[in-house]
């Protein structure tokens, strides 16, 4: 997963065989996922960005879209804070096992999103791999991009601060911080009339 990780952030390859080989992976695992990953302070690096990184809301017109969603333990921390929430994940059978009534589910591959040019105002992703490209491409004027490694450099799916920033299209200010075992970034578009800051640590 660390070289497929860094081939789809900075090489923008993702081929079938990668889409067919993620898909039956974590549905392979979606059936205990929830029992094998909903542990204490798993997801304090989450909490600790929407609290502390420069994110927008909560309004309510605001959208958010979290990807490599899984059985929905981080879209419980996101709902509430947007105004819409959609969960995406390639592995049908990971939706198949997130809750009703939490956010709108949808089986799709990141790669080649289903969402409206600069619709959206969040993209979030836990554990998840950045496709840079389609990132920058539903991002809304203003809009960030929330990236979380639970387990920080031990996650297998994990890209430092700077990567995120090197990976993506154009100019863009990140800041980022460890919380519980975890590590965050929250990257946002800069104006050609800003000036850019490459990656900045929260104490």
């Amino acid at each position: 997963m660390r070289t497929l990780t860094r081939k789809v952030a900075f090489d923008g390859e993702w081929t079938s065989e990668d889409a067919a080989f993620v898909t039956d992976l974590f549905d392979s695992m979606a059936a205990g996922w929830t029992a094998d990953h909903d542990l204490p302070d798993r997801y304090a690096p989450l909490v600790d960005a929407l609290a502390r990184g420069p994110v927008p809301g909560p309004e309510p017109d605001s959208v958010c879209v979290e990807l490599g969603s899984g059985t929905g333990l981080g879209t419980r921390h996101l709902v509430g804070r947007f105004g819409s929430v959609v969960a995406v994940d390639l592995a049908l059978d990971m939706l198949r096992h997130a809750p009703d009534g939490t956010a709108w589910r949808v089986r799709a591959d990141s790669a080649r999103l289903p969402v409206a040019d600069g619709s959206v105002d969040a993209v979030v992703l836990v554990n998840m791999l950045l496709f840079p490209g389609e990132v920058d491409r539903v991002l809304a004027p203003g809009g960030v991009l929330v990236w979380v490694n639970t387990m920080a450099e031990v996650t297998p799916i994990h890209l430092r601060a700077d990567e995120v920033h090197d990976a993506l299209p154009g100019r863009w200010d990140v800041v980022h911080s460890r919380a519980g075992s975890g590590s965050w970034a929250v990257a946002a578009r800069v104006s050609v009339s800003e000036p850019e800051v490459a990656a900045g640590e929260l104490g």
